[in-house]
């Protein structure tokens, strides 16, 4: 992200408490969704993972007035627990989740899918870029006795081949999936998903890009969002 780049200023998001994961270097699409949330008035609590990590995003962190950092390990339960806890304790509730978290193995990136997926390397996909939404959706889910919104991201590879792409379209076909049913789960069985074209930006291929929405409220009315980003650049759209 270009650093003169200083995302507009509000308050849309006063009072609003939420948790962003997945910032590792100010490239991240997490970290300029975290930037805009706080030009916005948002109070934010940042998740890492390994001393390595934290040395790289604590600077950006400190440089938009934040200091709440968890460590988190979204493949390992008790690391999960802990986080959420800490969270809890701080706030008590919070307003919003953004997952931004993806992994694949560099060998499975290239070439074929058939000839290069291995049975670890699609579990280990499924588990970190999935399974981890699914388990987040429901922690957050608890803190938020109000509703609130939950968000990923997905990319164009999730309905259609791309390059080297290969197992991590897999997983976000899958993870867009995910966005559907835990609106459904978490609100009425009436969610429904929105497929939606964002104007005057296209894909690489020039394809315009999507976004899954899926909203449900609850019997008692609480309200959830689940949607699932093109996972593209961070800046905001440029109206012409």
């Amino acid at each position: 992200m270009a650093d003169d780049w200083t995302p507009p200023a509000g308050d849309l998001m006063k009072g609003k408490r939420g948790i962003v994961m997945g910032v590792a270097n100010q490239n991240s699409i997490a970290w300029g969704i975290a930037r805009q949330l706080a030009a916005q008035g948002a109070d934010i609590a940042f998740t890492y993972q390994g001393e390595n990590l934290e040395r790289r995003v604590r600077p950006l962190v400190e440089s938009i007035g934040m200091d709440f950092m968890i460590p988190a390990d979204v493949t390992d339960d008790a690391s999960m627990d802990a986080a959420f806890d800490a969270v809890k304790d701080k706030w008590g509730t919070i307003d919003f989740l953004v997952h931004s978290i993806a992994f694949a193995g560099k060998d499975e990136l290239q070439g074929s899918m058939v000839a290069n997926t291995t049975r670890e390397g699609f579990r280990r996909a499924m588990d970190i870029s999935v399974f981890s939404f699914i388990d987040t959706a429901r922690r957050a889910s608890e803190i938020m006795p109000d509703g609130g919104a939950m968000i990923c991201m997905t990319y164009l590879g999730a309905e259609r081949t791309v390059p080297s792409y290969n197992v991590m379209g897999v997983a976000k076909a899958a993870l867009e999936a995910a966005t559907r049913y835990a609106a459904r789960d978490l609100g009425r069985r009436d969610a429904h998903a929105l497929p939606r074209r964002y104007p005057r930006r296209q894909e690489p291929d020039g394809h315009g890009p999507r976004l899954v929405s899926a909203e449900g409220r609850h019997a008692h009315g609480r309200r959830c969002r689940c949607s699932a980003l093109p996972a593209l650049r961070t800046r905001p759209l440029r109206r012409r």
